[in-house]
């Protein structure tokens, strides 16, 4: 099932549309409950249906292709504005769609999802798929569970051997808290045997950070700062799922604030140039990011209820879990990234 070709009309009530063979349904679709099968199979009864497609991002607004207009309409007349029984009794608000226009992608276009870390194609970032197995998820779920939590405005966090400074972006390395729980011994013990990264297999990592995330819940764009951890952060996934989308912007920057390791969504759209890549991340994959994906690219994830990967509407579960490893550096970076480098930037202003 393609990308619809169609899309909401603007302005105008239903009946002052132009007929056409699309139909913009609202209040309908994986968001609030009705899949794409059983959209099909009540509109099917008014004609032949030739595919059903998420609208928009919401997961709550669909595009029904029919074969002729005829159809169309006799779905229109009958289901816009009253309660349908095939589809749980909701009320479909339903009009004519129109064709989208063929006008280039805008910054702040949705950007097409890979699936895995080669189709992504960052140097540096790896994906592994089913990292750990349901069982493991459960007890890393309840251990962490068991532990107390620290509020933030929108999400819940722990932090484990360095406790991580959101003000500053950065660790105390005097302000060790001891070692990492027992409870991630088998990730860790499973990074250093599986990922194959140069000196992965040498890297002691000290820090874990661990997040909770409400659905509909995301995180800011940023960099983690050079000057705070070594090169390869690990990010582990459990109970739900995410797109994260990466961005390295390459003109313009002079005006961003690079020290603190994030800056604003408003500043990003005034850069002049920027690459866009995103990657789903379904629960018990393994996330690294590397040389390249860890210092020079923006990594963030949207504020959404629902994911469009590919053809799929995917609804983020009630929560997400996050387990990421670092290693807290103590000393200057040195990477080959200055324009990112809040070690290095001081130097070359």
């Amino acid at each position: 099932m393609g990308s619809p070709k169609f899309m909401r009309p603007n302005g105008g009530s239903a009946a002052e549309c132009e007929p056409s063979s699309n139909l913009f349904v609202a209040n309908c679709g994986p968001a609030v409950g009705i899949s794409f099968e059983a959209i099909s199979s009540v509109f099917g009864s008014f004609g032949e249906v030739k595919g059903v497609h998420a609208a928009d991002e919401t997961g709550a607004r669909v595009i029904v292709s029919f074969s002729d207009e005829e159809s169309a309409a006799a779905a229109l007349n009958a289901l816009h504005g009253h309660p349908c029984a095939g589809l749980g009794g909701r009320f479909l608000h339903i009009r004519y769609s129109v064709p989208r226009p063929l006008t280039p992608v805008l910054e702040h276009d949705s950007v097409l999802v890979s699936l895995t870390a080669s189709e992504l194609n960052i140097p540096g970032a790896y994906l592994y798929h089913d990292f750990i197995t349901s069982d493991e998820e459960e007890e890393l779920l309840a251990a962490v569970d068991a532990r107390p939590w620290i509020c933030l405005s929108k999400r819940r966090v722990q932090h484990y051997g360095y406790e991580f400074c959101y003000q500053t972006r950065n660790v105390d390395t005097k302000r060790y808290l001891g070692e990492l729980p027992t409870f991630v011994s088998p990730v860790l013990e499973r990074i250093s045997a599986c990922c194959q990264l140069d000196g992965a297999a040498d890297i002691t990592l000290d820090q874990l950070t661990v997040n909770e995330y409400p659905s509909g819940v995301g995180l800011s764009p940023h960099i983690d700062t050079h000057s705070a951890f070594e090169d390869a952060i690990f990010s582990l996934s459990l109970a739900g799922p995410c797109i994260m989308e990466l961005r390295r912007y390459d003109e313009g920057m002079s005006g961003l604030e690079f020290d603190s390791g994030v800056i604003s969504m408003e500043k990003l759209k005034n850069c002049s140039k920027s690459l866009r890549r995103a990657i789903f991340l379904p629960p018990r994959s393994l996330l690294i990011l590397s040389g390249e994906a860890r210092y020079a690219w923006h990594h963030y994830i949207p504020h959404h209820k629902v994911d469009v990967v590919k053809d799929s509407v995917i609804r983020r579960s009630s929560r997400r879990v996050s387990l990421t490893f670092r290693k807290v550096r103590h000393g200057p970076c040195r990477c080959d990234y200055v324009q990112y480098c809040d070690s290095q930037r001081c130097k070359h202003v």
